[in-house]
């Protein structure tokens, strides 16, 4: 065994503990299919969310751990419930009123309210396969449309006709008596209407395969159960497509895990082995409320990429999976900023530290050397105060604080730099609230700013913060936290900002000096109120 597969053994970290007990399924022998398989669903009611890259980009990491502790080939499947009937108008998507004529049609037999594919379901889909290959995944995609119909789930589909009343049995312990009545868990497709149908079974033909049933009108219709004629309720479509497809390893929101038991016994009823599963907490937008596609809340794949590298999303998405997370806008700058500091250790850490290092399961075990010199969270402070409108406005203050880099040797600086600009004019200069000082904290300002104009100390970091801290000391601060957040809130318009000393040295002292001589004189105030 090498080393890293030892250090990999014994590894802390999440992606390794899963991985290690798909492994132990096995017990020491190959599956008979010749592979491990992992699953992500995905159900295309509504534009993907964040929350479906999560869960690729997490099941990724495991596979891959997965692949250093062990020598058996494995594959990823990305599997789209879009025969399931439309229940919901998304209310993020055009068309309002053509969408809501065509409820409980299947997924991909809804017109494309964007009228760019052939349904919306073949709509929804391409979106999630083209945010998946921007971010390089290998997986395979199976959308269930071709499932049910090209006779793939035919054998699994007969076995639910021949062992219904188990199925039945597990599904009805769940329900509520008045639901129990009518529930069936199969659902017909209207041979005429091509509605998804929820009515009761009057028989469920296990030899021919069939089922019999009325629809709205009193009409009785005798369907096969194969061929893409009828689609299983979601709950039994989970359990029955592990057992069609043999699946190893399937992760799903907190909101799914009271249903691991019906999930489990309807796979272990049609004479398969449940997977191991994984269950993580919830995203939730900045009100605290659980994102979804039909509401289109929370941030979107493109809003983060708009803001931010690809990277500092997949450490997003690997921190904490078992801990709910909000998942808006302001949670970028510090992803950005931990996912540079993980980096930059790396290369200096032990075999055992790499492999619980974030950048290990981002990178594949290869994470690329960090040229970030300045945080994103400094380069958003240097965007508030230099007005600039394009990266190419932050080097020259990025060329006299690092001479060494430039955009074609730093270029995640450079990307970094734009995304900063772009986040400073969206999301922070709209909501700047900048305030006059009060009499210490002018009398302190006007004494950083007569030390600063005689400065001929180091323009390092750490001489201009000792000199910054002296006089918020001399001028009674007390805790010193209200004297940098005085700084902030007077400077910056927030109350918040960065290690004072590293912005002196970014934008300048003689430049510090000239924004505090217009802050002193009101003029951020006025400005500010001027762009109101």
């Amino acid at each position: 065994m090498t080393a890293l597969r030892d250090a990999a053994m014994t590894s802390k970290a999440w992606p390794f503990e899963e991985a290690r007990a798909v492994l132990k399924r096995y017990g020491g022998k190959d599956p008979a299919k010749g592979h491990v398989l992992f699953e992500t669903g995905y159900g295309p009611s509504g534009l993907p969310h964040i929350g479906t890259f999560g869960e690729v980009a997490r099941t990724t990491m495991i596979r891959r751990a997965f692949e250093i502790i062990s020598d058996i080939p494995t594959r990823l499947i990305c599997f789209s419930d879009d025969v399931d009937g439309m229940r919901k108008v998304p209310e993020n998507v055009p068309q309002q009123e053509m969408l809501r004529a065509h409820m409980q049609l299947p997924l991909t037999s809804v017109p494309d309210p964007y009228g760019e594919y052939e349904s919306f379901g073949h709509h929804n889909n391409a979106m999630l396969r083209r945010f998946l290959d921007t971010f390089g995944f290998e997986y395979e995609f199976i959308s269930a449309t071709e499932f049910y119909k090209s006779g793939q789930f035919d054998a699994t589909l007969r076995l639910c006709a021949e062992r219904y009343d188990q199925i039945m049995a597990i599904m009805l312990a769940s329900l509520r008596e008045e639901r129990q009545q009518t529930y069936s868990c199969f659902l017909p497709i209207h041979p005429e209407t091509g509605r998804v149908m929820y009515v009761p079974m009057k028989e469920v033909n296990a030899r021919d395969g069939t089922i019999t049933f009325d629809d709205e009108t009193g009409r009785e219709w005798t369907l096969p159960v194969t061929g893409g004629h009828v689609k299983l309720q979601w709950k039994p479509d989970f359990g029955a497509r592990w057992a069609a497809l043999d699946v190893d390893f399937e992760m799903y929101g907190k909101d799914h895990s009271t249903n691991t038991p019906i999930y489990d016994g309807i796979c272990n009823a049609l004479g398969g082995r449940a997977p191991n599963h994984m269950t993580y907490e919830l995203f939730l937008d900045d009100q605290g409320q659980k994102i979804s596609k039909s509401k289109g809340n929370g941030l979107t794949i493109d809003e983060w990429l708009t803001y931010a590298a690809t990277e500092s999303l997949s450490y997003f998405m690997y921190q904490k999976p078992k801990t709910a997370k909000r998942m808006h806008f302001d949670v970028i700058p510090r992803a950005v900023d931990e996912y540079h500091q993980q980096l930059r250790a790396f290369p200096d850490q032990p075999l055992d530290q790499q492999v619980n290092n974030p950048v290990w399961h981002i990178h594949n075990g290869k994470p690329p050397a960090s040229r970030m010199v300045v945080s994103f969270g400094m380069l958003l402070n240097l965007a508030s105060v230099s007005g600039a409108k394009d990266a190419g406005a932050l080097w020259k203050f990025l060329k006299r604080y690092a001479p060494d880099a430039s955009p074609e040797t730093h270029p995640d600086l450079d990307a970094a730099a734009g995304y900063a600009v772009r986040y400073f004019a969206d999301k922070i200069a709209p909501t700047r609230v900048f305030r006059v000082p009060d009499a210490r904290e002018q009398a302190a300002m006007e004494d950083l700013v007569t030390r600063l104009r005689a400065w001929d100390g180091p323009t390092d970091d750490e001489a201009l913060q000792s000199m910054v801290f002296a006089v918020g000391k001399e001028h009674g601060f007390e805790p010193l936290r209200d004297w940098f957040k005085a700084l902030y809130e007077v400077l910056l318009g927030a109350s918040d900002g960065p290690r004072f000393g590293g912005f002196i040295a970014l934008y300048g002292a003689a430049e510090t000096v000239e924004l505090m001589e217009r802050a002193l004189k009101g003029e951020l105030v006025s400005g500010a109120t001027q762009g109101a």
